[in-house]
């Protein structure tokens, strides 16, 4: 039986906010409809910028705004739905369960989760872990499998970039 490694991780640097938006587009060739991403990075990483690369390679041509206040934006695209969650402003776990999130891992939707530590142990479990890091103007970007899904996901993408 063949078993998938999911430590699979990837690693690059982003020069300026033009390579973070191409980055977040390269993500968008092999998403899968059910699959669930953690975005981490301090405030102003980048995580919104990469979710508007992604979207927009997916055809979205509206604004893409971060969901601070929202909590969640919701982009229906000719695939599958996208779920943008920014949970920044969470002050208890429990609050995910409260706006009625906790059926969101239903297989037919992609979710992208900023500031996941906030809703920790009520989130549906990540296939890919994103960690973007502020280095003076550039970003550092990192990519890491934590399902054999994302494991076969990275792989693919790896190949890509």
């Amino acid at each position: 039986m063949h078993t998938v490694d999911d430590t699979v991780r990837c690693r690059r640097h982003l020069p300026d906010e033009a390579a973070t938006l191409a980055f977040g587009a390269q993500l968008a060739r092999e998403l899968i409809p059910g699959m669930t991403f953690y975005l981490e990075g301090d405030l102003g990483a980048g995580k919104t910028t990469l979710v508007r690369g992604l979207l927009r390679a997916l055809g979205h041509g509206g604004r893409v705004k971060s969901p601070t206040y929202t909590l969640a934006e919701i982009y229906s695209l000719p695939a599958f739905e996208l779920y943008h969650f920014d949970l920044y402003r969470m002050h208890d776990p429990r609050e995910w369960l409260d706006a009625g999130f906790r059926d969101i891992s239903d297989g037919q939707a992609v979710s992208l989760i900023e500031w996941p530590e906030k809703a920790a142990g009520w989130l549906p479990p990540p296939d890919v872990i994103i960690r973007l890091t502020i280095a003076d103007e550039a970003r550092e970007i990192e990519c890491e499998a934590r399902s054999p899904r994302g494991a076969h996901y990275l792989e693919s993408f790896c190949t890509l970039c």
